[in-house]
Order: structure tokens, then C-alpha cells, then sequence
């Protein structure tokens, strides 16, 4: 039998999540809709859902601590899409900080979400099985650096300290979690948590510079991200766990 993507709405507008619910099920999805993160945690604690789309504005936990909340517990790889009501930049930027996979404003076509859920279901679905973004151990040590997963910056030999915006940390993160492996754009949009894939494919290149810049890695010679043409970006160095303070 075929998998029927189960789509979970968060929204405390009763009309908007009922509407959303009823328009993704005639268009072949298994729906399911709550009001409220309490109701949400319950209904997560006892069925799998392959994507939530979650309001920002609620009463009570707003969306913005709840996908916190998602990114760090037992549900943390799965996609999430948020709705907010403001086209806020501040909300659009922190939402994707928190681990939202996409972004979408009210009020928008329902035919656009449904191409918004259909297009991070098909990147996630591009994973390799087992390619996820662990978070294991508070220091990590390649080359002539470590990276402390708590304060989420960079140690230099002296201890020094650089600090890395959060797309940079996230994509470190990625490289450290599957050295000496082939990431194509598309995975690295995905572990990144990326927003656009046509848009995040043009500056994924712009990132991996920035990333350079901060470990001091020459762009013409990199010892550490190495482009693999037509294929992607590989981390060359082994990696290793610390533990604190080590």
C-alpha cells in the first residue's frame, strides 16, 4: 500500500486549520488538526505525522517556542512549516533559526502551501537513510580548531574565540556530522534547514565562503571544505568527539 503523507495543522483559528485540513485531504493527504501546543504534544506523543505546519500567533506557546521545542526533542527531523500573519522579516529570521523548513504568510493560496508542503517533503525525502544532524558531544575537534556545541563557537590552538552567525554554525554542524562524505546542494539545503531550494541552491555557494573565511581555509587550495564538482562540498578532515572543556 501506498505511504499517504500525514499532515499535521497547528493553528488556534478553527476556520483556517479546518479549511487547510480539508483542502490537503482532497488533494490526497491524511490531515489532522489541533488548536494549541498543548494539544499538539499530546497528539504527537501517540501518532507520527510526516509534517506540521504551525501558526506563529497563538495563545499560550506561540509557534516560534514550539518549533524550539520540536528541534530539540524526540520529533526534532520533522518538517516543519510555519504560518504567521505578519510579514515580519525579524519573525521570518528567527523562525528559520529555530529550525522551521519553511515560511509562509497569511493570507496566502491554499495551492501555494501545498506546494510549499510537497516541495520540503520531496528535499527531506532526498536524504540518504540514517543522514541527520546529531548532537553529540559539547566539543568537536578538526584540524587546528574545536567547535563548542553549547556556546556554538569556534576554539582556535590559543582558545581564542570565533563567533559564527547561526547558518554558519548550522552548516559546520553538517560538515562535522558526515566528514569525508559527498553532501550534494540539495542535502546540505535540507541538514541547513534551508528555506527556497532554488533560492538557498544560488547562495549555499556564498555560505561555504563565508564558512571558509571563518576557519581560515584558502578558497584555492581548501584544506577543509573541498568543492567536489558537479557533486557538491566534502569535509576533508576527520573529526573528533571531546568532551567538555577538553
Amino acid at each position: 500500500m501506498d505511504h499517504v503523507d500525514h499532515i499535521l495543522i497547528v493553528d488556534d483559528d478553527r476556520e483556517i486549520r479546518e479549511l487547510l485540513g480539508h483542502y490537503l485531504k482532497k488533494n490526497g493527504m491524511r490531515t489532522s488538526v489541533v488548536g494549541d501546543g498543548r494539544q499538539m504534544r499530546s497528539f504527537l506523543d501517540t501518532t507520527p505525522v510526516d509534517l506540521i505546519v504551525l501558526d506563529i500567533m497563538m495563545p499560550g506557546d506561540d509557534g516560534l517556542q514550539l518549533c524550539r521545542e520540536l528541534r530539540v526533542g524526540k520529533h526534532k527531523g520533522t518538517p516543519v512549516l510555519m504560518l504567521t500573519a505578519r510579514n515580519d522579516e525579524t519573525d521570518r529570521i528567527i523562525g528559520l533559526e529555530m529550525g522551521a523548513d519553511d515560511y509562509l504568510v497569511k493570507p496566502f493560496a491554499a495551492r501555494e502551501l501545498l506546494a510549499r508542503i510537497n516541495a520540503v517533503l520531496r528535499r527531506t525525502r532526498m536524504l540518504p537513510p540514517n543522514l541527520v544532524v546529531s548532537e553529540t558531544g559539547r566539543l568537536i575537534r578538526f584540524g587546528r580548531w574545536r567547535l563548542d556545541t553549547t556556546a556554538r563557537h569556534l576554539l582556535d590552538t590559543d582558545d581564542s574565540q570565533v563567533a559564527l552567525s547561526g547558518a554558519e554554525y548550522r552548516l559546520l554542524r553538517v560538515f562535522l556530522d558526515h566528514p569525508q562524505r559527498v553532501l550534494s546542494r540539495d542535502q546540505l539545503l535540507n541538514l541547513t534547514q534551508g528555506r527556497d531550494a532554488d533560492l538557498y541552491d544560488r547562495s549555499i555557494d556564498l555560505l561555504v565562503s563565508r564558512l571558509r573565511q571563518r576557519l581560515l581555509d584558502d578558497a584555492r587550495e581548501p584544506a577543509y571544505i573541498k568543492t567536489v564538482r558537479s557533486e557538491g562540498y566534502v569535509f576533508s578532515l576527520p573529526v573528533e568527539i571531546l568532551g567538555a572543556g577538553q
